[in-house]
């Protein structure tokens, strides 16, 4: 289960007076899935990582060059 909603809500135990959630219930989406991601912190670090894989491309391709070790 991939989570990628993100919303707001009140939680008066956080010092902020709110929290993030995602748009599936965690715990019993925990009891039917293989594997969840967490909100905050889930694809967070993967769209990141393909934002900056995807612009290396872009730019061996304008360039045409090769600018990192890996294929793909």
């Amino acid at each position: 289960m991939i989570d990628v909603g993100t919303n707001r809500i009140d939680d008066p135990d956080d010092p902020r007076g709110y929290r993030f959630v995602g748009d599936v219930d965690f715990e019993s989406a925990l009891q039917v899935a293989g594997a969840i991601t967490k909100v905050p912190g889930g694809v967070g670090p993967m769209t990141i990582s393909m934002l900056l894989a995807n612009t290396m491309k872009a730019a061996e391709r304008f360039s045409g060059m090769t600018l990192s070790d890996t294929e793909g």
